[in-house]
């Protein structure tokens, strides 16, 4: 199935009527955003993070906690 059909498959209303709100509805729940870096800072991420065996997100959450412990001792 294509995108063309999908969207000739869909009817024109729906019933919504018997429909549960806030069903699947978290208040604790907790949304990880993605964070999209520049090409050469990806790049130099990736670098490091095969240097020391580890992922991405690990060398970038390191990086950042550097930054703010500096950013914290010159307040």
């Amino acid at each position: 199935m294509n995108a063309t059909n999908m969207v000739t498959d869909m009817k024109k209303e729906y019933d919504f009527s018997q429909g549960e709100r806030g069903k699947f509805f978290d208040k604790d729940a907790t949304f990880q955003l993605p964070v999209y870096l520049d090409e050469e800072i990806m790049i130099y991420m990736e670098e490091v993070a095969n240097k020391r065996k580890t992922d991405i997100s690990t060398i970038v959450n390191q990086f950042l906690r550097s930054d703010i412990q500096l950013l914290e001792a010159i307040k």
